[in-house]
């Protein structure tokens, strides 16, 4: 009779010092983590590749791991082994996660029970692999963030890419008004296609003024904005009087009038998904969780890249391409 062992080592990208995308490395005998508590282990089928993850092997971000590390958060697979106080998944469970302890660049995952979710069977893994970040992140954005409800009009300042599009996504099921912004006509296609009332070319002369117009005179109510040392002033232009701008994203300084912010008595806030507590976090999977149920929540897959081209995905992602939805790693 055979008998079943278990495997202990894994593929995995390995990052030994910061720097660029070149730093991204796999390692072949990589040992395979054992959840411990209330730990899930998850045998990913795709990993997410998010701008946060750019930011983190460049050294440039506010917190840095521990030298070696494998990069990723959030992923798909299928539940591998859970440990002793793990009540809600058994080995097999089709699952997303949107934060590892180990990182999802690798054959092998390990994360807290509180930071996996059931993936409905409607969604393929590569779709499940562009849940965590994104749709976490505009959940959290829009709906605890912004103060806009049924009937406000939102604008998402660079809408195309995946957190983006989740906004616009999130924001048309719950009754809201959703304008986006994008760089090119193929990612103003898509924003479109993802239920926007209104799309404009970021990069057109007199773009502003044409968001103004298509909304009365008035400015949005709340403003999601995804690069802000570039938009944030003309965000403070068109915002509503009493309004809220969110930002989400942000590769440089700004230089704004904050009397403009006076007279508008605006309010601006940032997000990050590192500050979330876990209430939110239980709303947020619900409000996830029922999206995929109802139909609503669709990622789009914008490109797949191999494990061992980790560093090409990584590239793409900051120089390369415009955001036009997930960057994803499949394994």
């Amino acid at each position: 009779m055979k008998i079943a062992t278990r495997k202990f080592i894994m593929r995995a990208v390995r990052v030994s010092l910061f720097g660029g995308p070149e730093v991204l490395k796999v390692e072949e005998n990589v040992p395979i983590p054992t959840p411990k508590e209330d730990q899930v282990l998850i045998k990913v089928i795709a990993a997410g590749v998010n701008p946060v993850d750019a930011y983190i092997r460049s050294g440039t971000y506010g917190v840095r791991p521990n030298l070696p590390y494998t990069p990723g958060m959030d992923s798909a697979g299928v539940v591998e082994e859970v440990g002793p106080k793990v009540t809600k998944f058994k080995k097999g469970s089709r699952v997303f996660t949107y934060r590892s302890y180990t990182g999802t660049y690798a054959e092998y995952t390990l994360a807290s029970e509180d930071h996996v979710a059931d993936l409905h069977s409607s969604l393929t893994f590569e779709q499940g692999a562009a849940i965590g970040i994104p749709y976490y992140t505009a959940y959290r954005a829009l709906m605890f963030k912004s103060g806009a409800k049924a009937g406000s009009t939102v604008l998402i300042h660079g809408a195309s890419g995946a957190v983006g599009l989740a906004c616009i996504q999130i924001g048309v099921a719950h009754g809201m008004t959703m304008l986006g912004t994008a760089g090119s006509p193929e990612g103003m296609e898509l924003i479109k296609k993802n239920g926007a009332s209104a799309v404009f070319n970021h990069r057109q002369n007199g773009y502003v003024q044409q968001i103004t117009e298509a909304i009365n005179g008035e400015g949005p109510d709340s403003i999601i904005e995804m690069l802000a040392n570039v938009n944030l002033r003309n965000d403070i232009n068109i915002i509503k009087r009493n309004g809220s701008i969110v930002i989400v994203g942000n590769r440089g300084e700004s230089e704004i009038n904050p009397r403009g912010i006076m007279t508008k008595e605006c309010v601006i806030t940032g997000v990050t998904l590192m500050q979330t507590s876990p209430e939110e976090v239980t709303k947020m999977t619900k409000g996830v969780q029922d999206g995929m149920a109802a139909g609503w929540l669709r990622p789009h897959i914008s490109h797949r890249y191999s494990l061992a081209d980790a560093h090409m995905a990584h590239k793409d992602l900051i120089e390369s391409i415009g955001a036009k939805g997930k960057l994803i790693i499949k394994l």
